[in-house]
């Protein structure tokens, strides 16, 4: 969402906030649930992999005081999956390296260019890693010098035994093009890894799938408070206030596989991009029945 710096007075923001609430359109999305996340793991023991998810639109501009608050300072995660839409074209690679020089190490990356998806581990992550496969679904956009790619780069890793997929993506734009997004998710779902030459049709599914993204979706039931919230408040904003920015996850069977949200939040403090970052922390639990 965009603002542009126009003053207002307070009978013009309270009118223009109200105008742009009424003007969302719901929609339904269907398959997906909303999941609480917790302040702490219910496990009985310790998880066996933590992750640490964030996705950012970048909208072309980055510093690396941006990633070092990006990634935080708590990092007591296995891993961290970091995908972006609109990177710009400088290094990102070597600066999310060198913001995690003390904790992690890069473990894989896929880039199709200005939508980009990294997996950072542990130390010794490396040990615990095998399979990693990357691959890439164009579904148009403008690249290079405009930095608005469409689509999805997507890894494909086993960490500590847990087959994982990773998916960052970045769909169409603006309200009415649900078909259009529709489309696209339904294209970039078929044709990932089912295309490539190392392609096994008998390997067992991913455990655990995470796609992550701007996927343009709008909110659906938005009221006033919220809106209000995240528009500034002697600022006019030009679009309808919109969460297109969302990390959502699948398991594959319960009974083998328990997840844990512990965290779902927006990085407030970055100002860089006309997104906030989306970060999530999700904890992983193999054969959670067997602690019972």
């Amino acid at each position: 969402m965009g603002y542009c710096c126009r003053r207002m007075s307070k009978r013009e923001r309270s009118n223009t906030l109200d105008n742009m609430v009424s003007h969302v359109v719901a929609a339904q999305q269907e398959g997906i649930r909303t999941v609480r996340s917790c302040n702490s793991c219910d496990f009985s023991s310790d998880p066996d992999v933590c992750i640490c998810l964030v996705t950012w639109n970048m909208n072309g501009r980055v510093s690396y005081e941006d990633l070092v608050e990006l990634v935080g300072s708590k990092r007591k995660f296995d891993l961290l999956v970091v995908g972006l839409q609109e990177a710009p074209r400088k290094s990102i690679s070597r600066m999310l390296q060198a913001t995690l020089a003390e904790t992690h190490v890069l473990l894989g990356k896929a880039i199709m260019q200005s939508v980009q998806l990294y997996v950072f581990g542990s130390k010794d992550s490396e040990l615990y890693t095998k399979e990693l496969k990357v691959d890439k679904q164009s579904v148009g956009g403008l690249g290079g010098l405009i930095g608005r790619k469409k689509g999805a780069v997507a890894i494909h890793i086993n960490f500590r035994g847990i087959r994982m997929v990773f998916i960052s993506c970045h769909l169409s734009a603006h309200a009415h093009n649900v078909e259009e997004r529709n489309s696209q998710c339904r294209h970039i779902s078929h044709s990932l890894f089912t295309k490539s030459k190392h392609w096994n049709p008998y390997a067992p599914p991913a455990q655990l799938t995470v796609w992550l993204g701007d996927l343009n979706y709008r909110l659906q039931g938005i009221d006033n408070q919220p809106a209000r919230k995240l528009i500034g408040k002697d600022l006019q904003a030009v679009r309808v206030p919109s969460w297109t920015d969302r990390i959502l996850f699948k398991i594959e069977d319960a009974d083998k596989i328990k997840a844990i949200l512990r965290s779902y939040e927006s990085v407030d403090g970055i100002e860089s991009s006309d997104h906030k970052p989306v970060k999530a922390h999700l904890c992983l639990k193999l054969n959670p029945n067997q602690d019972q």
